[in-house]
């Protein structure tokens, strides 16, 4: 992406991550403001009706509808780290990409992404044969499927192996450590706070594809996808400042599946 303009990029958001009478505030209203919406499964949130709800407002929105797939953790929201053995991991993948497949049929739309979340996606990030299981589950259910993954993790290189297409994706509301994971939820500054923090790191992917990490060490993240989380304080305003902040440095949004932009 760096030195390429002009040239588009996806912003999405995980969403969809309440059940029941439990619901998060503004979670479906960033759907008009992105332009991929990664949809909880059932596992670690979601249920059938607020599924429901999100693939059809996001097929109204022509918004790229993702699968979230999670580990099956709903106390600990899927953040908790589960010993799961690569057959369990695919059979757990393919079933959750499944309901969502099922909802965007119910609903004239496509299935278009897989990201996993959570504990199975920092997972994924490092350990070859949990990122394996998540690619051959993708493959199964539909090789047409983009996996989203972050540069240089053993999800991206697993996928590619399999001739799936990758789209890499960055973090607007998440600090990074210096080998490029996320730094944990349970560290001070793990989340970035304060518009202009985050504006500041929309800008500097606009313009050479890099974040700092908290030592102060430059990474080269290249992403595809930008992400900012549904339940960040004041979401909604907040993409509509992000899609600003883009366009000033001449990117525009576009869902990722149309650009063809996937090294």
């Amino acid at each position: 992406m760096p030195g390429t303009t002009p040239r588009s990029i996806d912003l999405n958001a995980d969403l969809g991550e309440g059940y029941g009478r439990y619901t998060l505030e503004g979670d479906v209203d960033v759907i008009p403001h992105i332009t991929s919406a990664n949809i909880a499964c059932g596992f670690h949130a979601g249920d059938p009706r607020t599924l429901d709800a999100a693939v059809a407002m996001a097929a109204e929105h022509r918004v790229g509808v993702g699968a979230h797939p999670g580990f099956p953790d709903r106390v600990g929201f899927g953040r908790r780290m589960m010993a799961l053995g690569p057959e369990e991991i695919i059979t757990d993948v393919v079933y959750q990409i499944g309901a969502v497949q099922a909802f965007c049929h119910r609903h004239g739309t496509r299935l278009r992404h897989v990201k996993p979340h959570g504990a199975l996606g920092n997972l994924a990030w490092k350990d070859d044969r949990a990122a394996e299981a998540v690619a051959a589950a993708v493959e199964s259910v539909d090789p047409r499927l983009i996996v989203m993954a972050w540069h240089g993790s053993a999800l991206e290189r697993q996928a590619r192996r399999r001739g799936l297409t990758v789209a890499r994706e960055a973090f607007l509301d998440r600090a990074y450590a210096p080998d490029g994971t996320l730094v944990p939820r349970s560290r001070p500054g793990a989340v970035l706070r304060g518009e202009e923090a985050i504006l500041r790191r929309v800008r500097r992917l606009a313009r050479d594809g890099t974040v700092q990490a908290i030592d102060g060490t430059v990474l080269d993240v290249d992403p595809d996808s930008l992400c900012l989380h549904g339940d960040t304080a004041g979401a909604v305003d907040l993409l509509a400042k992000v899609g600003a902040a883009l366009q000033a440095e001449g990117v525009t949004l576009r869902t990722f599946h149309e650009t063809g932009e996937h090294p």
